[in-house]
């Protein structure tokens, strides 16, 4: 599916918010003596190492927010993979509002590169399976829409956005309800038609009891790969089936041969390392 860009009225609020949290209360002191008003500089946003690209649209708004006059031009598009040089974008305009936005307009590049470089060679390690690489609610508080549109950039997927667009009954729920089956039992007696059920179940007993109550989505938690093995076989297709806890790079491959449909990855968005992408004026 082409990746879609989110909506200017979405993330225009988070980048005018990091530009204020910087200006402070006098503005860049810094820029302000140095560059004259009239002072017009070229500069080039690069990749300094291998990764996916992120987050362009978000230092655009960054630039135009400081300054109208400042030209944006992105040399490729969000999900696009880079190589140490490859240029980003090219930024022309007013030196004091280039200067001023781009720590801004890094930060939320480098930082959502980061999620979707991190993404994509997860996703690459379980090509050869059916399985999709998902994230989850495990995000930067204020910045989940952004940070879940950098795994799609990724080439991952999304998980719930928020605790309002699924059902994900966990072991908290379970120890509160009494049992599997009843937690099932009154959710569904609590959400509208079209909410999707989920429960998190972590031994084969419990399996039986969510398929039982025709759970729409099983989630494995921290099981070992035999066990995961005979639980995808258990479903049998008739949920969706999702792996989660101990995923790294090294192990994601052998979980997603095991049949899952979902692997979920809290890391992605939560402690993934960003992409080093400079921007440097040119002559």
């Amino acid at each position: 599916m082409p990746l879609v860009p989110l909506p200017a009225i979405l993330v225009e609020p988070l980048v005018r918010q990091a530009l204020l949290e910087d200006l402070g209360r006098a503005g860049d002191i810094t820029t302000d003596a140095i560059a004259p008003a009239d002072c017009l500089v070229r500069c080039v946003m690069a990749a300094r190492q291998d990764g996916v690209a992120a987050g362009l649209g978000l230092a655009a708004h960054a630039f135009r927010l400081i300054d109208p006059a400042i030209r944006f031009e992105p040399r490729l598009a969000d999900g696009a993979a880079v190589a140490p040089g490859t240029a980003l974008a090219i930024i022309e305009g007013p030196a004091r509002g280039v200067l001023t936005a781009e720590r801004t307009a890094l930060n939320f590049v480098c930082r959502l590169s980061g999620i979707a470089s991190a993404t994509a060679r997860l996703s690459a390690s379980v090509a050869h399976t059916k399985a999709r690489i998902v994230c989850t609610r495990k995000t930067t508080p204020l910045l989940r829409a952004i940070e879940k549109y950098a795994v799609r950039a990724g080439g991952g997927a999304n998980h719930r956005f928020g605790l309002d667009d699924a059902a994900l009954i966990k072991d908290n729920h379970v120890a509160i309800a009494g049992s599997v089956a009843e937690a099932i039992r009154r959710v569904r007696a609590h959400v509208g038609h079209l909410v999707k059920i989920e429960v998190e179940v972590d031994s084969l007993a419990q399996l039986d009891e969510a398929l039982a109550e025709r759970a729409d989505a099983i989630l494995l938690d921290n099981m070992s790969l035999d066990d995961l093995r005979r639980g995808v076989a258990i479903i049998g297709g008739r949920a969706i089936s999702e792996a989660s806890g101990r995923v790294t790079p090294e192990t994601a491959a052998a979980i997603a041969e095991t049949g899952v449909d979902l692997i979920s990855v809290g890391w992605l968005t939560h402690s993934a390392p960003i992409l080093d992408v400079g921007l440097d004026a040119t002559a």
